[in-house]
């Protein structure tokens, strides 16, 4: 590179807190600029001649750092190259003003670990917390593979690179769906940033022929209740309050079309809409409400719906307007709100696991989700269509419907196999 070098000037003018200053110093037509690069090192450390930190081990003193500061110097120059190449092909007579612009443009675009930190505040600015701590994850696990992370561009992030993350999380002993669940964050990020132009689809790891999130999958076992069970939760009092409580949000949800803990939560007096045909709760699922197209959840208030309604507000504390006894804090909103909710959830897990014990269900983990498979499950075992259910549930596309339900009704399978 005839017109850029990389420099260390040493002498007393010269020495900053943190050692000598290394410089980006671009020439052309007896003009010079000399850029701050931001890297320190003291002379013993330093290569001019080969414009690199020393890395040979037979020297003492070397830099801590030596290996990644060289990577990122790389990084840097393969940047300068292109830079260049760019003003030669649109035939530009560039000044070295004109080459700085570009430099800290392009050293400001593609750093992957920035555009996950800016897509995340996005995300909380946005209110969308549970899709900003699943890319939260995702970074700090990147991070702990990769320790060189922090200066990555997206065209690092390549099939070679994504597989070698795939080993990693293997390693740790991560499932296939929780590999799925990293793959997946990973995959949106850097689809946002080709939308962005911060990354090429030159290096696309996830297109066609690349890395296969979908054979990460695996079958989990159905977490619904059987007959019997239920029936013991529909009818069975508790002497506890708390234990009572419990059993009844969980009947809520159930008779709610299984809807999820957060939705729930949410749910005030604004919810309740009085339609021709009787009171509806209406609202939108907080995980997809900001898609396009997305239709309000509509759900009967039914005899059985509104004599919970009123136990909850005659046995429960309920602040504001909220209609459950979830939500135990006014005034609060944004993140504090989210978190407060996501510790209720814990709780209400853990009431959950004890409801279990005391009713003497100890083949399955009962947990907050469970009332939305079940309801999925009653409604398939009373031959009610797949596309109804997955309308009921909210779903886009039976795809994720499926996910609920068996393959086929066990009744089904019990009669085709009296003919072998």
């Amino acid at each position: 590179m005839k017109h850029i070098s990389f420099k260390m000037w040493e002498g007393d003018k010269y020495r900053y807190k943190d050692g000598y200053a290394v410089w980006l110093v671009v020439r052309k037509d007896n003009k010079r600029k000399v850029i701050a690069l931001g890297l320190y090192a003291e002379p013993h450390q330093w290569d001019n001649r080969a414009e690199r930190f020393i890395t040979d081990k037979r020297f003492s003193g070397l830099h801590p750092d030596r290996i990644v500061l060289n990577d990122w110097l790389t990084q840097r120059k393969s940047e300068i190259l292109k830079i260049i190449s760019d003003f030669e092909r649109n035939k530009i007579n560039w000044t070295p003003n004109q080459f700085e612009m570009e430099f800290f443009y392009y050293s400001s675009k593609g750093n992957v670990k920035d555009y996950f930190n800016s897509l995340i505040t996005t995300l909380k600015e946005t209110n969308h917390f549970g899709n900003a701590e699943c890319y939260s994850r995702t970074l700090h696990m990147l991070e702990l593979f990769d320790n060189k992370f922090e200066m990555k561009v997206f065209p690092e992030i390549d099939i070679k690179y994504v597989k070698a993350f795939d080993v990693y999380l293997q390693k740790r002993g991560c499932s296939g769906n929780t590999r799925k669940f990293y793959f997946k964050a990973l995959r949106a990020c850097i689809n946002k940033a080709m939308q962005d132009k911060e990354a090429s689809e030159s290096t696309y790891p996830f297109g066609k022929g690349g890395f296969n999130i979908a054979s990460l999958e695996e079958e989990t076992s159905k977490r619904y209740l059987p007959n019997d069970h239920m029936e013991k939760l529909k009818s069975t009092l508790m002497e506890s309050a708390t234990l009572e409580m419990t059993r009844r949000l969980f009947l809520f949800t159930y008779y709610c079309y299984g809807i999820s803990f957060v939705d729930a939560a949410l749910l005030s007096k604004n919810n309740i809409i009085r339609y021709n045909s009787g009171d509806y709760i209406v609202y939108k699922r907080h995980k997809t409400k900001e898609a396009k197209k997305v239709k309000p959840v509509q759900i009967k208030v039914t005899d059985t719906i509104r004599e919970l309604l009123d136990w909850f507000r005659e046995n429960t504390i309920l602040i504001e307007d909220y209609l459950l006894p979830i939500v135990s804090r006014e005034c609060y909103q944004g993140q504090q709100l989210y978190n407060h909710i996501r510790s209720r959830f814990s709780r209400n897990n853990k009431n959950l696991k004890n409801l279990a014990a005391t009713l003497g269900i100890t083949d399955m983990k009962l947990t907050s989700y469970v009332s939305r498979h079940t309801m999925a499950m009653t409604l398939q075992d009373n031959q009610i269509p797949r596309e109804v259910i997955s309308q009921i549930l909210g779903h886009s596309d039976l795809t994720t419907t499926n996910t609920y339900l068996d393959s086929f009704n066990t009744n089904v399978i019990d009669e085709a196999a009296k003919v072998l």
